[in-house]
């Protein structure tokens, strides 16, 4: 059973400029909540147990956002606000599941993930990435019933215009397994329009083996210069390991813009 969650929380934000000069993205408020703590609702109600989060030197406000306890014990005492105190017994609750490791250097999304390798205790794990938020329907807990019946890697899916390719891995596939599980045959990272091997976009939840460490470790830097999980992923599929490509049920929100960001606001507060 999977009980480890990864969250990627390292990278500069500059696309929510000038709010991310003095503020993690993770953390601006999306309808009134942090976003971040949209992603450990959604890991805590899918089982898991222990979360790891990958930030660097320039986001320690995230980690101080989970130790500031001084400060919530004297406002406590002085203001007896029950919602204070029910804010801070929620903060205190993610507390205990959470663990952090440091990615400083911004290398890429297979670089950030294997700073977490001697933390990985079971046969696989999850993958959360902070600005793709789903919701009304947990992706990740639908993704840990197909690998608990499959036996196999699962990655969350949905089809993109053709014209937006370039975004995201894209891959192809080999069979249809059901009505919203596919076989996939091959994934390939941010590739051009003419490239593209369809429209199959891969979003921010992926369900991992652990011998994908042994690809990151080796694996070779991409486009950009960065190291790219999708390469790595890509040579365990050429080696026949089994990856799934779920098309989720939830309402798919893309945080990682600032249209998209303010727009998630809108249509949370719509839910």
């Amino acid at each position: 059973m999977i009980k480890q969650a990864i969250i990627p929380l390292a990278g500069l934000g500059t696309r929510l400029l000038p709010l991310t000069s003095v503020f993690p993205k993770e953390l601006l408020p999306i309808n009134g909540k942090p976003g971040l703590e949209y992603i450990l609702d959604e890991c805590i109600d899918a089982g898991i147990n222990e979360i790891i989060f990958i930030i660097s030197k320039k986001k320690k406000l995230i980690k101080k956002y989970f130790y500031n306890d001084k400060y919530y014990k004297n406002i406590i005492k002085k203001k007896k606000d029950s919602r204070i105190n029910k804010e801070y017994n929620k903060i205190l609750k993610f507390k205990k599941k959470i663990k952090f490791v440091y990615q400083n250097n911004p290398l890429g999304t297979g670089d950030a993930i294997l700073k977490t390798k001697n933390y990985i205790t079971g046969s696989h794990f999850l993958i959360l990435f902070p600005d793709d938020l789903i919701m009304k329907k947990n992706c990740s807990k639908q993704m840990i019933s197909i690998h608990k019946k499959l036996n196999c890697s699962v990655m969350a899916s949905i089809k993109v215009k053709k014209k937006n390719v370039s975004r995201w891995g894209i891959y192809s596939i080999k069979k249809k397994i059901s009505k919203n599980e596919f076989l996939i045959d091959d994934v390939v990272e941010k590739p051009k329009i003419n490239n593209a091997p369809s429209t199959n976009a891969v979003i921010g939840r992926y369900i991992l083996p652990k011998e994908i460490f042994n690809k990151l470790t080796i694996q070779k830097k991409g486009i950009g210069g960065e190291i790219h999980i999708t390469d790595s992923i890509r040579e365990l599929i050429k080696e026949k390991h089994k990856f799934i490509g779920h098309n989720f049920a939830g309402k798919y929100l893309d945080c990682g813009t600032m249209y998209g960001y303010i727009n998630s606001s809108l249509k949370i507060s719509k839910l």
